[in-house]
């Protein structure tokens, strides 16, 4: 299939990842002498590249490949994930102050804060597993999943490796700095191109009345009936929005985009412009792969495995230049989001860990600590890779499946920690433990499933809906129950980070720092947000 791609789809490829590597270059010639200006860009960003941001680092190869391969597989269910703007708002109303405040770099670093030293430590030791066990593996295996697509006598591996020497040599010499510029360039293409592709799809089925029509109702049905085995209703209504706080207002990858910004304002307004473009997705990823069932259903599309469903409609849809635009802007979203990933890794390890074990480091070491982990990080999610498939077979579905198992615990500390001064350290670093240690379990064993019996096999094989929710419950119980039972924090340990502890002065602030635009305007995302699900219910057209 090389053939596809001719001439002028090579000219915008090249012409394209030439804008990302000049910006890259010219990011990397600014300062990166400080930790501030290495991890956090000098926490000088506004709100347009914050939000744009925000976007580019979440959407990156699980939306790219698994997200139109699970609507190509289960349908429209795991767009619960997606319809997700309400939470960033959570962040941007809620956390954000707090962390603005608190002038941290990382989200371990306020659990410091909040808590104590150990917490900090375990915080950032979950994340670099989870970012390793997730992020890193299933962006270098979408990735080189794309490259094959495009690019069929390239090996799977050698993609990989391509791609992974490439990213890290900007991510490494670059910062965060080239990361969230690269991104918020990568974010306009992708975006555009792939509304471009979800047009193109519809004119071939026909439009979207006859692409309603032509797929079965149970696949646009966002609310499966309780006895659906994989994904219940009241699961996935229940532990969609567990994983979300944990992923939009508690993980590093993430918040680090606000962490950068100017001030309080500039962070916020980033949220809500993430908030909007986050509610795209749901549309140009999930519905271009019920396009390719639907397309390979009637025969049009040769649709071999359901991962392949948005990059071989790219291929086998667009025209000539806008195939290689999309190409490009597929691979260099590849690229953002690894190396977001790669950035975010590189700051845990050194701010909360390093710098912990040899807090003398200057920080010219540090900054070179940060890059050294990077290469790490890379190798180790390349070793994961091969054991993703024993978990779940489609992309999405194992990523959502496993951060299910490691969310629970973070999300509920978090939360409580910021709306009740009564959870103290103790509480919350049992509360870690313990949920971390049953997520951990759950992985393992459901690795091995296949030669499991008795209760082994039925804790391995709950749903992860389910799961998800009882480990949430769980790790609640323990926080309070702890807490109660040892002695309350000092009010100078709190003052600030809890609502019922921040002084008026910090209070008026934050007050100053939004208006009624901002309220409204994250009031009509979230009534859109309840119009997609009306929508795509039994109440909407799944009925």
């Amino acid at each position: 299939m090389e053939h596809l791609l001719g001439p002028l789809d090579w000219l915008f490829i090249v012409l394209y990842l030439a804008v990302i590597a000049g910006v890259a270059v010219w990011s990397i010639k600014k300062s990166k002498e400080s930790p501030s200006d290495y991890f956090l860009a000098n926490r000088n960003l506004g709100w347009f590249v914050i939000g744009a941001s925000i976007l580019a680092s979440n959407v990156g190869s699980e939306h790219i490949v698994g997200l139109a391969g699970t609507a190509a597989s289960s349908g429209l269910v795991m767009g619960h994930y997606e319809l997700h703007s309400w939470i960033i708002l959570t962040l941007g109303w809620v956390f954000v102050p707090f962390y603005m405040r608190s002038m941290v770099y990382t989200m371990p670093e306020f659990l410091e804060r909040r808590f104590n030293a150990k917490s900090r430590i375990l915080l950032s030791i979950i994340q670099l597993l989870s970012y390793i066990i997730t992020k890193a593996s299933v962006t270098i295996f979408a990735a080189a999943t794309v490259i094959t697509i495009f690019f069929p006598s390239v090996d799977f591996w050698t993609a990989a490796i391509i791609l992974v020497i490439i990213t890290g040599v900007y991510t490494v010499f670059g910062g965060l700095h080239a990361v969230m510029y690269t991104e918020a360039i990568q974010a306009v293409v992708l975006l555009a191109g792939s509304a471009i592709l979800m047009f193109y799809g519809l004119h071939e089925v026909g439009g979207w009345n006859s692409l309603m029509a032509s797929i079965p109702k149970e696949k646009l049905n966002m609310f499966p009936p309780l006895s659906d085995p994989n994904f219940p209703w009241l699961g996935i209504l229940l532990a969609s929005p567990i994983v979300g706080v944990w992923y939009w207002c508690t993980d590093q990858h993430i918040v680090q985009r606000c962490l950068a910004g100017r001030d309080e304002k500039q962070a916020r307004r980033g949220t809500i412009l993430a908030a909007y473009l986050k509610l795209l997705p749901f549309f140009i990823f999930l519905i271009p792969g019920l396009i390719a069932y639907s397309l390979s259903q009637q025969g049009k599309l040769n649709l071999v495995d359901a991962n392949q469903a948005f990059p071989t409609l790219v291929r086998d849809l667009l025209p000539a230049g806008l195939r290689g635009l999309l190409a490009g802007g597929l691979l260099a979203a590849l690229m953002s989001s690894l190396a977001s990933v790669y950035n975010a890794c590189s700051t845990l390890f050194t701010m909360d860990i390093y710098q912990k074990i040899k807090p003398e480091a200057s920080n010219k070491e540090l900054v070179k600590v940060g890059r050294i982990t990077t290469a790490i990080v890379v190798i180790l999610g390349m070793i994961w890779i091969p054991l993703m498939s024993r978990i779940s077979g489609v992309l999405y579905q194992y990523l959502q499946s496993v951060q299910s198992y490691l969310a629970p615990p973070i999300a509920a500390v978090f939360l409580l920690g910021v709306f009740s001064k009564r959870i103290n350290s103790k509480g919350a670093f049992t509360a870690m433990v313990v949920g971390f240690l049953i997520g951990m379990l759950r992985i393992l064993l459901e690795l091995n499933r296949d030669s499991l019996s008795g209760f082994a096999l039925t804790f391995a094989t709950i749903n992860f809906l389910y799961f998800c929710i009882i480990l949430f419950l769980i790790s609640i119980a323990i926080l309070i129950i702890v807490s109660l039972f040892t002695e309350k924090p000092s009010e100078e340990q709190l003052n600030g980070l809890t609502f019922a502890t921040t002084v008026s002065a910090d209070k008026a602030a934050s007050r100053a720092s939004w208006n009624a635009t901002d309220v409204w305007l994250s009031s009509i995302a979230i009534v859109l947000v309840v119009g997609i699900f009306i929508y795509f219910s039994p109440l909407g057209i799944a009925g």
